[in-house]
């Protein structure tokens, strides 16, 4: 599995920005895909998910929306549209992906990672 992260770049207050991630895998059955953050000095946080066959999605309480994931089967690709952006969103913004049933927040269930792209927002 190899995940490509890009889209990150510095906007002020209240832009929007779309990252996306491509994904390489050997199946997309069972296949969650997440975003995650990691603001310096932070743990990393859970920002969205989607199942790849059902579009299922799940968000952060921090992103609830404001933030949307979405994904194109044709182009195995992942999006995330971040609109109405604040200063506290500044982080490395990370897609992971995992195999199984079930979703998760913690990102130790992801077994998947591409490299992060940074999100800059001033204020």
């Amino acid at each position: 599995v190899q995940l490509q992260a890009s889209g990150g770049g510095l906007v002020q207050t209240g832009d929007s920005l779309r990252l996306s991630c491509a994904a390489s895998v050997r199946t997309f059955s069972s296949l969650l895909m997440g975003w995650f953050r990691q603001a310096p000095g932070k743990e990393r946080e859970f920002v969205a998910a989607i199942t790849w066959t059902e579009s299922k999605v799940y968000y952060g309480d921090s992103v609830k929306g404001r933030f949307a994931i979405s994904r194109d089967v044709d182009k195995n690709m992942v999006y995330l549209q971040m609109n109405s952006l604040r200063p506290e969103d500044t982080a490395v913004y990370y897609c992971a992906a995992r195999y199984g049933s079930f979703w998760y927040r913690s990102p130790n269930e992801y077994e998947y990672w591409g490299q992060g792209t940074l999100v800059t927002v001033s204020s």
